[in-house]
């Protein structure tokens, strides 16, 4: 399923895609954390059927309801506002060092000056693991940071 973001200068993003049966879905999320969901005429694709104003924690309670982590998106966000921001999903292989070890074993953010905001197991998302988070392999690792934390981090991740 392809989704298409699209920037809408001095209100914020609109996400779009089709579903399998053929509907045209869109989210535009406002830079004030408002989201309108909108579900676009079966007739007419550029045209709205129905538009649904949500604020910020109605949207949240409706990602959780619909299983849609938005930690992701949230960096993503911050990454575009942010000059110099890297955010970088970063996956645990099995021959990783971390693999059962944990994230204070790392000690990441005092090793690299990166932090990790986010860790992403099974499509499940644990936002701002604690030192004693441990690692599996096939683990993602959001880290944010400038682009040579990210880097180093990944170098640690995978070669200890």
């Amino acid at each position: 399923m392809d989704l298409e973001e699209t920037k809408l200068p001095g209100v914020g993003l609109r996400h779009d895609f089709t579903t399998a049966r053929g509907r045209r879905i869109g989210v535009i999320s406002t830079r004030g954390g408002e989201r309108e969901l909108l579900v676009y005429s079966q007739d007419d694709p550029d045209a709205c059927h129905a538009v649904v104003d949500l604020d910020g924690d109605e949207a949240e309670v409706l990602a959780e309801l619909l299983g849609q982590p938005r930690v992701i998106e949230r960096l993503a966000r911050l990454r575009e506002q942010i000059e110099g921001l890297a955010t970088e999903g970063i996956y645990l292989e099995d021959s990783s060092p971390y693999v059962g070890k944990t994230l204070g074993d790392a000690a990441i953010r005092s090793r690299t000056g990166a932090s990790v905001v986010a860790l992403v197991r099974n499509g499940e998302v644990v936002p701002s693991p604690a030192p004693s988070q441990q690692f599996s392999s096939g683990d993602k690792i959001v880290v944010v940071g400038t682009q040579e934390g990210v880097r180093a981090t990944a170098e640690l991740l995978h070669n200890g």
